[in-house]
């Protein structure tokens, strides 16, 4: 991807700034226009407030607006009390954290020669995109036998039918894989429950897992969820979610829209808490306009030591 639409969200208190960025999505029907309204609101709603009681007031607005503000009042408290984001809110993981890279579906040649080329630069975790078809484990097979010490994830984007997703995960489970992704479309969680109570390959819910109350309403009926900060809210929605899923001892798993390092760096400070990390969206951008949480090498590591460690490339 050459680009991304993205505004960046600016807090400052007392000479003291925080940045925090918000991507648009055509999904979500989030233009720049839509963003810069709820930007505003926003703006008059925590201008009374200081920068902690602004964080914990929150905001009404999308998810993705949330996490932008979320994220540059992080970024503002942190360097305030000059400490690292993942050290306010106590998820310092042990550095440095391997991220996924994801294989699209392509012929099985170019898959070879793509995850190869991946695990030559450092990547150790790879997130294989997967159709319906019984051939599609071919490609599967070839790169575990390509790369017999590289972590596989599997990712059908919901595109199984129950049936179909039971036979390809009986049939997925020789090539040693680590998870598989939201095999069947959202909406059905109690059907993905019970897809996850027959596979022998641990499931992670993605799109039936975006609120407290998803996750509380799939209990420990699934191995794992997906959390996209942009997509619950921000670093505080994130964190409910987590407490949520220990709770029911259910494995946590980071994952990402396209962002710069800006818009990936909060949910870099919270993989301390998770199981899978797939936080590689700056690394799709032609020209990333931050830097500072690494990933190039398949390793993510926060360089800067305040806030969320990151600067203007």
């Amino acid at each position: 991807m050459a680009e991304r639409g993205a505004v960046t969200v600016i807090a400052e208190h007392d000479g003291v700034v925080g940045h925090g960025e918000v991507v648009t999505s055509v999904y979500y029907g989030l233009d720049v226009d839509r963003i810069e309204r709820e930007l505003a609101a926003a703006q008059r709603d925590l201008a009374p407030l200081d920068p902690t009681s602004a964080l914990v007031e929150g905001i009404s607005a999308s998810p993705g607006v949330r996490s932008g503000v979320d994220a540059a009042l992080h970024d503002l408290v942190a360097r305030t009390r000059g400490v690292a984001v993942y050290d306010l809110v106590g998820t310092a993981p042990s550095w440095p954290v391997p991220t996924a890279r994801t294989i699209g579906i392509t012929p099985t040649h170019r898959a070879v020669a793509s995850a190869c080329e991946l695990a030559s630069q450092g990547f150790r975790l790879l997130k294989v995109k997967i159709g319906a078809e019984p051939e599609e484990l071919d490609r599967v097979k070839a790169l575990r036998d390509a790369l017999p010490d590289v972590r596989l994830l599997l990712d059908p984007n919901g595109a199984w039918e129950p049936e179909r997703a039971a036979d390809m995960l009986r049939a997925a489970a020789e090539f040693d894989i680590d998870a598989v992704e939201q095999p069947i479309a959202p909406g059905t969680p109690a059907v993905l429950a019970q897809v996850a109570a027959d596979s022998p390959i641990p499931v992670i819910a993605d799109e039936d897992a975006r609120t407290v109350d998803d996750v509380r309403a799939l209990g420990s009926r699934v191995h794992g969820i997906n959390i996209k900060l942009p997509e619950c809210g921000g670093i505080r929605a994130a964190r409910e979610i987590v407490d949520t899923a220990r709770d029911f001892g259910v494995d946590v798993m980071l994952g990402c829209q396209v962002a710069s390092s800006l818009g990936i760096a909060p949910a870099v400070h919270l993989t301390g808490l998770a199981r899978w990390v797939d936080l590689d969206g700056h690394l799709l951008l032609a020209r990333d306009p931050w830097t500072g949480i690494g990933g190039e090498d398949g390793l993510l590591r926060v360089t800067g030591t305040t806030g969320l460690g990151v600067r203007p490339a």
